[in-house]
């Protein structure tokens, strides 16, 4: 069976709206962002000084602490969007990257919290991750743009 190119069907796009945890996923995603490029000068800062490694450390943290709670809001929202909790087709790939986003700040952490891992290579972990989550949000706001030009045309 082809899949269609629509992102949602009429019932889908209603709970969509009409759910208010479209708007929680709305929220988290600029904090996230606001907390990511926070934490992207802090990092940036003590590679280039080598000053600062606890607060970048604490906004790693933040991030990751972020990225966990938009992951469980968004798992919640795509369950009442789409009737399952994750990996709906219509945004598969992007819940497929959004575990490798979470399984690099989740290694990040485990490192830091084990004392494991250098502190320079947990440096060049969360750089990764941050990386990667660049990519993701790209996934997403390229999806965002497709709701809209779909919104669009059912308009």
């Amino acid at each position: 069976m082809a899949r269609s190119s629509q992102l949602y069907t009429e019932a889908q796009r209603t709970r969509r709206d009409t759910t208010m945890w479209t708007q929680v996923q709305g929220i988290l995603a600029l904090l996230q962002f606001v907390v990511f490029a926070i934490s992207v000068g802090l990092v940036l800062r003590f590679l280039l000084t080598g000053e600062g490694y606890h607060i970048a450390t604490v906004s790693i943290v933040a991030k990751t602490t972020v990225l966990y709670l938009i992951m469980i809001t968004g798992a919640i929202w795509e369950k009442i969007v789409f009737g399952q909790w994750l990996f709906a087709p219509a945004f598969f790939w992007e819940d497929v990257f959004s575990f490798v986003v979470i399984a690099l700040h989740t290694t990040y952490l485990f490192g830091l919290i084990t004392g494991v891992v250098a502190a320079e290579t947990l440096i060049v972990i969360v750089l990764a991750a941050y990386a990667a989550y660049i990519i993701n949000a790209g996934q997403f706001l390229w999806k965002l743009r497709m709701a809209r030009l779909q919104s669009q045309v059912v308009a």
